[in-house]
């Protein structure tokens, strides 16, 4: 069981399955949505991520391409998101974790559109768009 919660802690979460996957997304998407050079993401299924409290907190931007970005309404931290494609999996922004992650990246993805003042030194396999399943 893994917990997490927003930056103001207005909204608790719990993860009830392992997280397995660790994907450092450099698209231009995630970086936006995070303000960051990349998103540290894991996929979970939908069924193991649970609202403990704040849900009435959450709310979401929905993308033309059916990618909904949930976030807390008070301090804009970001949650999970959700692709209509893959109902059966949400994936959690794993900086939101209060519980910690046993875990290594698993790769970087979308390096093609990484930003250009970032430095990939490490030995994670990368991938210029979405790896294969």
């Amino acid at each position: 069981m893994h917990k997490g919660s927003c930056l103001c802690g207005a909204i608790r979460y719990e993860v009830s399955s392992r997280i397995d996957t660790l994907l450092l997304c450099h698209c231009q998407r995630c970086r936006k949505a995070n303000g960051s050079a990349f998103a540290a993401n894991a996929p979970v299924p939908t069924t193991a991520f649970r609202i403990v409290t704040g849900e009435e907190q959450v709310k979401g931007f929905r993308t033309e391409a059916g990618v909904e970005r949930l976030f807390c309404s008070q301090c804009a931290s970001p949650l999970i998101s959700k692709r209509d494609s893959m109902p059966d999996i949400v994936r959690l922004r794993v900086g939101t974790l209060d519980t910690p992650l046993d875990i290594t990246p698993t790769a970087h993805i979308f390096t093609a559109s990484k930003v250009e003042w970032l430095c990939i030194d490490d030995a994670i396999p990368q991938y210029a768009e979405r790896p294969p399943t």
